[in-house]
């Protein structure tokens, strides 16, 4: 993934977390419509595995 479009996955999830949803996606969306196939895949690998990035929960270990 090139390091503007994880930036600005970084920037989207920081600003969702601050509950400045319509910010996010106007950060993210370009970079996302931009992609290629690959890259692509990738942001959807990186997306589901920083959920927590966007809502800012933590993982909680089910007893």
């Amino acid at each position: 993934m090139r390091p503007s479009t994880l930036r600005a996955l970084k920037r989207a999830a920081e600003l969702t977390r601050q509950n400045r949803f319509t910010e996010a996606v106007l950060i993210a969306e370009p970079v996302i419509l931009a992609a290629d196939s690959y890259e692509g895949d990738e942001i959807r690998c990186w997306l589901a595995d920083h959920v927590t990035d966007f809502t800012g929960e933590t993982e909680q270990e089910t007893p």
